[in-house]
């Protein structure tokens, strides 16, 4: 089922390295916006099937590099919710490494938050955005999060997030993450105070955006 809005979603491109408070930030701007009038959308959901590719945990496949992201699927996806269109995001399996059958239904809201590593990335994604935020944090708090959130939250251990973080996350944040952060309309630093921000952003987005 099509569902339509009077104006053309407001996408917000939250991106940031692993780690780096991006997602945390975007929730809590949900929060505060409400669910009916923000969605929150992840760049992970969109993780092309690489089952036939992953050794072990840690191993050979390169979850951190363009490639391992199908950029066609969201672009297609963020350009229907801003025409006013509903979409069905894919959702990926980390125990599989395989899209699930099911999908999860995102109807278009006032505001879009798409929150992802690399969506500074690829000019066709960056065109769409109507505004971004860069999230710069220390490498050593992004891999204490990211070590904290991949044990408890996605069952791994924590050798092979450390190796991973080390071969890939790592060389991945300084070829493509790091230099993306020149295409975004403002940078946050870790060291700012967060809820000063989140709150300037609040009272900057209300004004932007119809609600």
């Amino acid at each position: 089922m099509t569902v339509s809005i009077k104006q053309n979603s407001f996408i917000l491109g939250v991106a940031g390295g692993s780690g780096s408070g991006k997602t945390f930030f975007a929730q809590k701007l949900q929060a505060l916006l409400g669910l009916e009038m923000c969605e929150i959308i992840s760049q992970d959901n969109f993780y092309i099937d690489q089952s036939q590719n992953f050794d072990f945990d840690g191993g050979s496949v390169n979850f951190d590099h363009p490639d391992s992201i199908d950029f066609v699927l969201l672009i297609q996806q963020l350009k229907e919710l801003k025409n006013g269109n509903s979409v069905q995001i894919p959702v990926y399996d980390f125990i599989t490494h395989k899209r699930k059958s099911e999908t999860i239904l995102i109807q278009p809201k006032p505001l879009i938050i798409l929150d992802g590593i690399l969506i500074l990335h690829p000019v066709d994604l960056r065109r769409i955005f109507d505004e971004t935020l860069f999230f710069e944090t220390p490498e050593n708090l992004r891999f204490q999060r990211r070590l904290h959130r991949d044990v408890k939250e996605r069952g791994r251990e924590a050798e092979g997030v450390r190796h991973q973080f080390l071969m890939q996350v790592k060389p991945m944040h300084d070829q493509f993450v790091e230099p993306s952060k020149i295409n975004s309309n403002s940078i946050i630093k870790e060291t700012e105070e967060f809820d000063k921000i989140l709150a300037d952003y609040y009272f900057q987005i209300k004004k932007r955006v119809h609600f």
